[in-house]
């Protein structure tokens, strides 16, 4: 039987209709052909509801979207932040903790990424632009599908036993990054011409990884891409015996 990967939905608002919860469909295809059966979870308040889909759950994919409330890693909001939905945050960083308590494999891609890193008590770069200096661009204008700059690999770790390579080309759609590293972590890919986080993992525990670009985007043009949701699914079959 496929392992059930619940997989987080954002919400677009509407002042006519409210909110509507949404999502890229590629999350979906790339967990599906992975071997896993793909479960939207919205951005609920209802932590009694996420704790009975916890229940079900195999793993957790964390989607991208937009910032996280700065106070979350104290901090004063930067002017650039855009996107924010503190419902949503609060879910996220619910579904994660609890999540990783139950000992379910995660995996956070872009916001996800961070999502991970805050939930660890770490911090995030608020606006790339305007605190790195000399920053490549991470907000590419070339195809979703397409890489925009490259990431080198550490060495003894997760991400390099599932990709098998020391760098690779990427697509980047972030004006945000991971910061100080949460507690729990250790970044494990970097881009090289700035020095901006590009992955982060576990240091122990359950399969716990988060890349800032988005897999689920390449995995048509670059297999290698494919290799992180079938670790990630491979995972959580073990769970489901």
């Amino acid at each position: 039987m496929r392992p059930l990967i619940g997989m987080t939905l954002g919400t677009a608002e509407d002042e006519k209709k409210g909110r509507l919860d949404r999502q890229y469909h590629d999350y979906a295809e790339a967990v599906a052909e992975a071997g896993g059966a793909p479960f939207w979870i919205p951005p609920l308040a209802d932590k009694e509801a996420l704790e009975r889909i916890l229940d079900v759950l195999d793993g957790l994919l964390l989607t991208g979207g937009g910032d996280l409330e700065a106070w979350r890693f104290g901090e004063e909001p930067h002017p650039s932040l855009s996107g924010v939905q503190p419902w949503r945050d609060e879910a996220e960083l619910y579904l994660y903790r609890r999540a990783r308590e139950k000992g379910l494999p995660i995996l956070g891609i872009c916001r996800g990424c961070q999502v991970i890193n805050v939930a660890e008590g770490g911090s995030l770069i608020q606006d790339i632009p305007s605190l790195v200096p000399g920053s490549l661009s991470h907000q590419q204008t070339l195809p979703a599908d397409e890489a925009s700059h490259s990431v080198q690999v550490e060495g003894e770790s997760l991400l390099h036993r599932i990709l098998g390579v020391d760098a690779l080309g990427v697509n980047s759609f972030h004006h945000q990054a991971v910061g100080r590293v949460g507690e729990g972590l250790r970044a494990t890919a970097k881009s090289p011409e700035d020095g901006v986080v590009e992955a982060v993992e576990g240091r122990s525990g359950s399969f716990l990884l988060g890349v800032q670009w988005h897999p689920e985007r390449m995995v048509k043009k670059a297999p290698l891409m494919k290799r992180i949701f079938a670790a990630f699914v491979e995972e959580a079959a073990k769970r489901r015996g």
